[in-house]
């Protein structure tokens, strides 16, 4: 998760800089908001590939673990009906 810090980091400070750099170039006003809706698109589509990405892993690691916790309650339910039989056969 730290990297991907970083990387959202450097991207927003990426961004930053084309705008100030875009804002502060000697244009027409309208040209320079066309580059600037231009550039934060680049930006969003970006973002959005790498929040997809992420979410996707997350997804990816919840799965895992919801089998892996299956598995065990199955194991444990297991045990737990062999241990009730074993009792049950105790005739106490």
């Amino acid at each position: 998760m730290k990297t991907d810090k970083v990387i959202l980091g450097v991207l927003g400070g990426l961004a930053a800089g084309a705008i100030m750099g875009i804002l502060f170039a000697p244009e027409k006003g309208k040209k320079t908001r066309k580059k600037i809706k231009n550039v934060s698109n680049e930006y969003k589509d970006e973002l959005k590939d790498k929040l997809d990405s992420a979410l996707e892993t997350l997804s990816k690691k919840y799965d895992a673990l919801k089998e892996e916790g299956q598995g065990y309650f199955e194991e444990g339910k297991s045990k737990f009906e062999k241990t009730k039989k074993d009792i049950e056969n105790l005739n106490i």
